[in-house]
């Protein structure tokens, strides 16, 4: 019996990993094709477009202090000039702000 319940907890935190990581995958995936040629590749928007649109760059503090769900409110509302990023479902927004999140 407990043979069996420690197979069933592996094969629990096994699919929640997986699962994980392809969230993960899949907000990167959404960083490079949505918000990338604005925000940089790394979360470091360049010299001219941090000028021109005022984006700060993901190591600044203020950007840094933002929880997971203000990032995501700001992506499906926009925010001073970023306008809000149409044709992403819920779970992509959710997705793109947790990998947003993970920058340095």
């Amino acid at each position: 019996m407990t043979k069996c319940f420690r197979s069933h907890i592996v094969l629990a935190a096994t699919v929640l990993l997986a699962g994980s990581m392809c969230f993960a995958e899949d907000g990167a995936a959404t960083y490079k094709a949505k918000c990338a040629m604005c925000h940089g590749p790394t979360g470091t928007p360049s010299a001219g477009m941090a000028k021109a649109m005022g984006i700060k760059p993901v190591s600044d503090p203020a950007i840094q202090a933002l929880t997971v769900s203000q990032i995501a409110a700001t992506v499906k509302n926009g925010k001073g000039k970023m306008k809000p990023i149409a044709g992403l479902t819920d779970a992509q927004v959710s997705a793109v702000a947790a990998y947003f999140k993970t920058l340095k």
